[in-house]
Formats: structure tokens, C-alpha cells, sequence
């Protein structure tokens, strides 16, 4: 597999860039919309600490197991974030996570469109041989768009993360592998084309 690097990733509704210091103030306006960071289950930066939030993901970058980005919608605004993460090349493995989006993105196109930009990229341009997702045992709106995707669930890890309020969740890991992967991008290739009523 080879080391992911910072690219753009463009779709016809979506664009996926590198994330940098200056999409803070951005990310942070994404966030505001659905106050995300109340929620327990998710990693989205509370207000003032949009910097460093992106401090953490370039650091990620930096030590070669992350790699963010920011999602931009057509007209071209930051709607929210996604990265592959704990990536290891020597068994051609990644995940894809830190995924969230401003509340009138979601449950849209928006999070198909991301994935598939992702994992195409993965597999085609990486030459990964697995995508893992995870996510709260408690995340059930995530656990069905992964599920949607397509990924199959692997089971869960207990007793495994702190969630931000303090309190220790379980984590329920999904993946996708290679082999898997022709089937799985007609479908969503299918779900952004076909006619909606």
C-alpha cells in the first residue's frame, strides 16, 4: 500500500481537501450548525477549540497515521470533516473516521459521496487491502451509515475509548474488504444516480 498524502478528492456534489490551519474558523461555523459538539458520541470540536482540534489532526498527519480533510459542499463551503486514521501500510490497512457534518448535510448525499471519494481512493490509488470504520456503541445514526455503506461488522471492542463527558465506551469496528470493494461502489455509485421521487 502506499503512504497516503495530502490530496484533493472532488465528486460531483463534494470536495474533500487537506485540512489546514486556516479551516478553523470554517470547521468551526460546520460544527455550530446542530451544536455537534454536544453530543457524547462524536469528536467534533467544541466551540474555541477548533484550533486545536486541527493542531491534533496535522500532528496525526505528521507522525504518518492520519490523514484529514474537510469536506466542501458544491457551492464550495466547509460542512464538516473526515480522515483515514490509524493507518498501517505494512498490512495494507486503514481507517476512515473523525467523520461528522453540519446538521442540514446530514442524512443528504453528502457522507455517500464522502465515502466513496475515500474509499476509491483506498483501494484504487492506495492499493489497500482493508477499510475499518468504528464507531460508539452508543452512535446508532453512524452504525447504520456505515452499515449502509455497505462495510460488515466485525464485532466490538469493550471498555475501549473515553468518550469526551469522561465516561468509557465501547467500540463496534466494521471493515470493507478489497475483494469486497467492486460490489460495494456499483451500489453506491447507484444510490447517488438513481432517480429520487
Amino acid at each position: 500500500m502506499r503512504k497516503p498524502e495530502p490530496v484533493s478528492l472532488e465528486g460531483r456534489r463534494v470536495r474533500l481537501v487537506p485540512m489546514a490551519r486556516e479551516h478553523a474558523q470554517a470547521l468551526a461555523a460546520a460544527a455550530r450548525d446542530g451544536e455537534l459538539w454536544k453530543l457524547r458520541v462524536t469528536s467534533v470540536p467544541a466551540p474555541g477549540e477548533e484550533a486545536a482540534y486541527v493542531e491534533t489532526a496535522l500532528a496525526g498527519q505528521a507522525a504518518g497515521h492520519m490523514l484529514p480533510f474537510v469536506v466542501l459542499d458544491a457551492a464550495g463551503e466547509v460542512v464538516g470533516s473526515t480522515r483515514y486514521h490509524d493507518i498501517v501500510p505494512a498490512v495494507e490497512r486503514l481507517e476512515i473516521g473523525y467523520t461528522w457534518y453540519a446538521a442540514r448535510c446530514q442524512r443528504t448525499h453528502v457522507n455517500t459521496s464522502c465515502k466513496l471519494l475515500l474509499m476509491t481512493h483506498a483501494f484504487e490509488a492506495l492499493g489497500a487491502r482493508l477499510v475499518g470504520w468504528r464507531t460508539d456503541n452508543d452512535n446508532f445514526a453512524s452504525q447504520r451509515a456505515i452499515e449502509r455503506l455497505g462495510a460488515r461488522k466485525d464485532g466490538v471492542l469493550r471498555h475501549h475509548a473515553l468518550r469526551r463527558d469522561g465516561t468509557v465506551r465501547d467500540t463496534v469496528m466494521y471493515s470493507l474488504a478489497a475483494g469486497e470493494w467492486p460490489q460495494v461502489k456499483a451500489h453506491l455509485q447507484y444510490q447517488l444516480e438513481r432517480p429520487r421521487a
